[in-house]
């Protein structure tokens, strides 16, 4: 082992433990023993089976599904950690629930993506490990370094390999261009943008596309897809309007019911995902491909550990 890791710990709750023990597979370290479960009355439980004084502790949990359990239990490992004389402690959160609440859009609405900034802040981290955060300013919700890395080049590599032939990467909306331009720029492709309102939460309507995707191979890309109605209606647009073959590819794939149904009944030829969420056994489908992060943000914890800088593995 690189002796200057020696200190790191890697703790890891119910969340997305394959991804866990990925990221302690290529940094070369195990994860440390703890309980994390419930009381019978259904508090979260947490108890840090080994000495874990002095050590810098990254804790690996998406906040997903079920969000709030999740999301209790990086709050109390955080505060269990801190009770236990730990070094440093670092949320290693490859999904960051609530972004998208990230503004007050009407009257007497909540701003629950800083809220859960102060959460985990008062939580006693030191710091913040995340994926694709819906809104980038979100980092600044915080009072803690936050690294914030994009899954854009995992996603290049995949369609790289497969050599997609006079590929037009889409943003599904005005909002995501900044996001299709960094995968664009990799695949060395143009970009289009698809115009579409929202008339009510969860429901999307395609106005119009801006850009060439006639006899083009089109790649969709979004940070979230929850129910796919929005990927779905895009992805038919896009079709009416000459694209030959529709690919998407997604930071993080919720897939609320019923987005399985709609991507298999779609003309959407594979929906590429990574496993910032860990994709249950009766979603997966011959349409969607995974990807692992876990190189990435095991790489960005050892330059954490070793005071290297993150930024250089992005360019």
């Amino acid at each position: 082992m690189n002796p200057s890791i020696e200190n790191l710990c890697i703790l890891a709750g119910n969340a997305n433990r394959p991804l866990a023990e990925k990221i302690a597979k290529h940094i070369g370290v195990r994860i440390y023993d703890a309980f994390v479960g419930k009381f019978n009355n259904g508090e979260t439980q947490v108890m840090i089976s080994e000495s874990i004084r002095g050590k810098d502790i990254f804790i690996i949990q998406p906040t997903s599904q079920p969000v709030n359990d999740n999301l209790m239990e990086l709050l109390i490992m955080a505060d269990a950690c801190k009770r236990a004389s730990a070094h440093s402690i670092t949320a290693v959160v490859p999904y960051y629930a609530y972004a998208r609440q990230d503004r007050k859009t009407r009257g007497r609405e909540p701003i629950s993506a800083k809220l859960v900034a102060n959460l985990l802040t008062a939580a006693g981290l030191n710091r913040v490990v995340t994926v694709d955060l819906h809104a980038g300013q979100i980092q600044g919700f915080f009072d803690i370094p936050v690294d914030h890395l994009a899954a854009a080049p995992v996603i290049a590599e995949y369609f790289r390999t497969h050599d997609f032939e006079d590929a037009v990467v889409v943003s599904p909306d005005l909002g995501g261009v900044t996001r299709a331009r960094v995968l664009a720029d990799y695949l060395k492709t143009p970009i289009a943008i698809i115009e579409k309102r929202r008339p009510q939460p969860g429901v999307a309507e395609v106005m119009n596309v801006i850009g060439d995707v006639k006899g083009k191979t089109a790649v969709i890309i979004d940070d979230i897809v929850d129910t796919a109605g929005s990927l779905c209606e895009g992805a038919k647009a896009l079709e009416r309007l000459g694209a030959k073959r529709v690919f998407a590819a997604c930071s993080h794939a919720i897939l609320s019911d019923p987005a399985v149904e709609r991507i298999n009944n779609s003309n959407i030829e594979k929906l590429v995902i990574t496993d910032t969420i860990q994709l249950p056994k009766e979603k997966e489908s011959p349409k969607i491909v995974v990807l692992t992060m876990a190189d990435s943000i095991g790489d960005v914890m050892i330059r954490i550990q070793t005071h290297l800088s993150v930024s250089q593995l992005f360019k």
